[in-house]
């Protein structure tokens, strides 16, 4: 009963939005007299705080219609190029003759399927668009997959980087943003194991949770401390009609999102003040920012119950990947056989999701790959969100990243002997 709840309630408030925005239009009419008095000015701040905390927000645009190579603007235009039930690929395409002198690598963002839209990736895509041929994974919106179209879990989602790694690759780059660094990680050792010409040449895994028993976070102790009959029963729930996806079992985008909401609750309160403050104020600008934030964070979407139950089970709760018992199959993944794709780790310093060490243990279970394929960073004074967004990853992260991509363009030559028995603690790192 939870999903049809959920719906239940916001079609109670459906009357009081729509008594809002017409008196917020009211307030806010150029013919209104009494538009720009204190009194006035404060309605119309709470009645839009109203109307944006109770909207239903759909799934937002990525809205890069151009970048910047060599000092001039460059058209981008969106194309799918690979597509499945449950997700496809979209390549930021831009304009052929911008770049066809440009010898730039090819790289595979690959977005977490955890609630959010791959459009939470706006910024990471946008910071490598002027230096790579970028293209990213959009994940399916579980409700809108109708039940006849099968299942989806953590296995399937490793056969699709297989498949999308060999569609777009050999001559391939991988970057995954925080949940689907398991996934890709047991993908590129299964390529790598089978000697698949399509392997990436580089793979970078970014605060995902690769041993959350390092440096253990809330979202952590709670899959531990709860395990996965708990959140069977509590938090999955079937899609309601009208919905593509009526009766699918689901974990609701709504309910992830209010858990993080609750983890932070002072400060989304405090946030939402502010943003009263400043349309009250007439700063114009602040509000926009909140507006652009809230918009993308409170667009969410629904997971297929066996992904989420099986990521939490073997991924949080089991702790199967560092413990070398995962598998995909039946088939035992073997970090150890990664001997051809360059390993980099991104961590942040303040990550409340991804704590400091579960991204870096990624080196340690890939310990037959050559100290010169490996690198690690940990970004000073960044969260979850600032690893892969804003200005600490354009202007820090981002270039590294490209670096280390720059320096694996090519397959590398087979190792000695020698450096193949050097121990993964040879770990680059740039600040640590």
């Amino acid at each position: 009963m939870l999903y049809q709840f959920y719906e239940l309630n916001h079609a109670a408030m459906m009357p009081l939005r729509v008594a809002a925005e017409f008196n917020l239009w009211a307030l806010r009419h150029p013919l209104n007299p009494f538009a720009e008095t204190p009194g006035a000015k404060s309605w119309a701040a709470a009645l839009e705080v109203f109307e944006n905390v109770t909207r239903r927000y759909g799934k937002p645009k990525f809205g890069l219609d151009e970048t910047e190579i060599g000092g001039r603007a460059v058209p981008v235009v969106e194309r799918v190029v690979w597509e499945r039930s449950f997700g496809r690929v979209i390549h930021f395409e831009r304009e052929p003759s911008a770049v066809r002198d440009l010898a730039q690598p090819k790289l595979l963002i690959v977005a977490p399927m955890s609630g959010h839209y791959a459009t939470l990736l706006r910024g990471t895509v946008e910071a490598m668009l002027p230096h790579c041929e970028v293209y990213i994974t959009d994940w399916a919106d579980a409700r809108m997959v109708p039940l006849a179209l099968g299942r989806f879990d953590l296995n399937d989602y490793i056969d699709y980087v297989i498949e999308m790694c060999r569609a777009l690759g050999p001559d391939l780059h991988v970057l995954a943003v925080c949940q689907p660094s398991v996934p890709v990680f047991a993908a590129v050792a299964l390529m790598n194991e089978d000697k698949d010409p399509a392997s990436p040449l580089s793979m970078t895994l970014m605060g995902g949770p690769i041993d959350t028993r390092e440096s253990p976070t809330e979202v952590n102790r709670l899959a531990t401390e709860r395990g996965t009959e708990w959140y069977e029963r509590h938090v999955i729930t079937t899609v309601p009609f009208p919905y593509p996806g009526v009766m699918r079992r689901v974990y609701p985008g709504f309910v992830q999102l209010s858990g993080f909401m609750a983890m932070n609750i002072d400060r989304h309160m405090d946030a939402h003040w502010d943003f009263f403050d400043h349309l009250v104020k007439g700063d114009g600008e602040s509000a926009q920012k909140h507006r652009e934030f809230y918009d993308e964070y409170l667009s969410v979407m629904d997971m297929t119950a066996e992904f989420y139950l099986q990521t939490v089970d073997e991924v949080f709760v089991r702790h199967l990947l560092p413990k070398g018992e995962f598998m995909h199959r039946g088939r035992p993944v073997r970090p150890q056989a990664i001997t051809r794709t360059a390993l980099m780790t991104v961590e942040g310093e303040k990550d409340d999701i991804s704590g400091v060490g579960q991204t870096r243990a990624a080196h340690r279970l890939a310990s037959a790959l050559a100290p010169s394929m490996r690198d690690h960073w940990e970004q000073p004074g960044a969260g979850h969100y600032g690893v892969f967004n804003g200005s600490r990853w354009r202007e820090e992260i981002a270039p590294r990243v490209r670096a280390f991509m720059d320096r694996h363009g090519t397959r590398s030559p087979a190792r000695t002997k020698a450096e193949r028995a050097r121990p993964a603690a040879d770990v680059t790192s740039s600040n640590k």
